[in-house]
C-alpha cells in the first residue's frame, strides 16, 4: 500500500511516527502475544471445543477485532481472548456448572450485547471520565507491575512456594539464566536507543536457548511451515443463546460482562496513556470507537467459537517501540492470519525468550508512579490498593475493583461524600455483587 495513503489513513504525521516504525511495533507486539495462538486453544480444549476449530477461532478472532481496533478506533492495540476470561469460560462455567461449551458462547453472546448497549448509552464512556486522574495513573503502575510479574513468572525467575507463596527460581537452569540475559541485554539495547531492541532481544535469546538445547530447532521445513491450515467449522455459529439465556442471565452472564468491562477499561486506560492517546484531563482520544471495537469483538468471538476477547496488555510492547496508530495493531492483524501457515515457527518461540520485553515494559509503565499522588490518604490508599492488587490478584479487573470500592468507602466514611460521583457508586456496588456471586 502507498505510504501516502497509510500516513493519511493512521495519521502518523500528526502523531510524530512513520511506517518502519509501526510494522517494527507491530512485529513487536505480535511476537509477545503470539502464545495465545498456543495457550487459549488448550484451554479451550480443556472444555470439549475441538482443538483444531479452537486454533482457528482464536486467529480469525484476533485478526478481525484488531483489524477494527486499527482501522476504525487508529489505535496501537491489539484485541484478542483474554487470558482469565478464557479460564472462567473453560474450568468453571463448563468444568464447574457442567453446561456444554455451546452454552458457554452463548454467555459470551450475551455478554457482547451488553457492551454494545452500555457502549451506545454512553455508560462506558461515563465510567471511565469518572474515574479520578489520580486512579487512572494508579491504573497504569499497576498493571505495569502485572506485566513485570508475568514476565518473571514466565521466565522462571520467580517460582511459586508454599511458605511464601513466591521466591527467587533456580536461576542455575537454562530458562532462567537465558532470560536473564535476555533481559540485560535487552535493557542495553534500549539504553543505547537502538530501534526494535526488545524484537531483537527476542530473537537472540531464542536463538541462544536453541543452541543450548533449551529449545528445539527447526529440523526441516515442516518445523517452519504448514499448509494443514486448521478450519473453524466445528465451532462456527454453533453458540447455543437460549440455554444461556435460560440458565440465567445474573450468573455466568454477569460475571463475563463484569470481568471483561473492567479488565479491558483498565487496559485502555493504561495503554492509552503510554501511547500518549490521553490528555491532561484524562480524556481518551477515539475512545468510543475503541469501546465498540471491544463489544463488536466479543460478538465475534462467540460466532466464531472462542471466549471473549479483550484489549491485551502485551501491546504495551509494541507501543514501547513506538507504536502510536492504528498501523501497529493492522501490522499484528497480518502476522496473525500469516501464523496461519507458519504456527509451526512460532511455536518455536520461548516464554522465557518473550519474558525479559515484558518485564522490562512493566519497568516503563512505572514511570507513571510520579504522577500518582499520595498526599491525600482519600486519594492515595486507593491508588495504593489499585497498584497492588493487579499483580497479587493476578487480575487487572480486581485491581480496578478494589481501587473503586476503597475510594468510595474511604472518601464517603471519612465525611467527603461529596467528591464521590453516582457512577463511582453505582461502579463500586456493581463490584461487590460480583464479588458476592462469586463466591457463592
Amino acid at each position: 500500500m502507498d505510504q501516502g495513503i497509510l500516513d493519511r489513513m493512521f495519521k502518523l504525521t500528526q502523531k510524530e511516527t512513520d511506517v518502519k516504525t509501526e510494522m517494527l511495533a507491530g512485529l513487536t507486539t505480535f511476537v509477545a502475544l503470539a502464545y495465545i495462538i498456543f495457550v487459549n486453544p488448550n484451554i479451550l480444549a480443556d472444555a470439549g471445543i475441538p482443538k483444531e476449530a479452537a486454533i482457528a477461532s482464536t486467529i480469525w478472532a484476533t485478526a478481525l477485532a484488531t483489524t477494527l481496533m486499527a482501522v476504525w478506533a487508529n489505535f496501537p492495540i491489539a484485541v484478542a481472548p483474554g487470558m482469565g476470561l478464557n479460564a472462567f469460560f473453560a474450568y468453571y462455567v463448563v468444568g464447574v456448572l457442567q453446561l456444554s461449551w455451546q452454552v458457554a458462547l452463548g454467555a459470551v453472546f450475551f455478554s457482547g450485547i451488553l457492551f454494545l448497549i452500555l457502549t451506545i448509552g454512553g455508560i462506558r464512556q461515563a465510567i471511565i471520565k469518572s474515574v479520578p486522574m489520580n486512579l487512572k495513573c494508579a491504573i497504569g503502575v499497576g498493571i505495569g507491575l502485572f506485566i513485570a510479574f508475568i514476565g518473571l513468572k514466565n521466565a522462571g525467575i520467580i517460582i511459586a512456594d508454599k511458605a511464601t507463596f513466591v521466591t527467587v527460581g533456580h536461576l542455575v537452569n537454562k530458562e532462567p539464566l537465558l532470560a536473564c540475559f535476555g533481559l540485560v541485554f535487552t535493557a542495553v539495547l534500549m539504553a543505547r536507543n537502538v530501534k526494535g531492541s526488545m524484537l531483537i532481544g527476542i530473537i537472540t535469546t531464542t536463538i541462544l536457548g536453541m543452541i543450548c538445547g533449551a529449545v528445539p530447532a527447526p529440523k526441516g521445513l515442516n518445523d517452519i511451515i504448514s499448509f494443514n491450515i486448521p478450519s473453524m467449522t466445528p465451532t462456527f455459529m454453533q453458540l447455543d443463546l437460549m440455554g444461556a439465556w435460560q440458565f440465567g442471565i445474573f450468573s455466568i452472564i454477569f460475571t463475563f460482562t463484569i470481568v471483561e468491562l473492567f479488565d479491558n477499561m483498565g487496559t485502555l486506560i493504561g495503554l492509552t496513556r503510554k501511547a500518549k492517546l490521553m490528555n491532561d484531563k484524562g480524556d481518551i482520544e477515539n475512545l468510543d470507537k475503541a469501546l465498540t471495537t471491544d463489544a463488536v469483538g466479543t460478538l465475534s468471538s462467540a460466532v466464531f467459537g472462542t471466549s471473549t476477547v479483550t484489549s491485551y496488555i502485551e501491546s504495551a510492547a509494541g507501543i514501547a517501540e513506538g507504536g502510536k496508530t492504528g498501523l501497529t495493531a493492522l501490522t499484528v492483524a497480518g502476522l496473525f492470519i500469516v501464523s496461519l501457515l507458519f504456527a509451526p515457527l512460532i511455536g518455536l518461540v520461548p516464554g522465557f525468550a518473550t519474558a525479559p520485553a515484558l518485564i522490562l515494559v512493566g519497568a516503563l509503565m512505572m514511570a507513571e508512579i510520579v504522577h500518582v499522588s499520595f498526599a491525600d490518604f482519600t486519594d492515595g490508599f486507593p491508588a495504593f490498593m489499585t497498584i497492588i492488587m493487579m499483580p497479587l490478584t493476578f487480575s487487572i479487573a480486581n485491581g480496578f475493583a478494589f481501587g473503586f470500592v476503597s475510594y468510595t468507602f474511604v472518601k464517603v466514611l471519612s465525611g467527603r461524600a461529596k467528591e464521590v460521583s453516582l457512577i463511582m457508586w453505582l461502579v463500586s456496588l456493581a463490584f461487590l455483587a460480583n464479588f458476592y456471586m462469586r463466591l457463592h
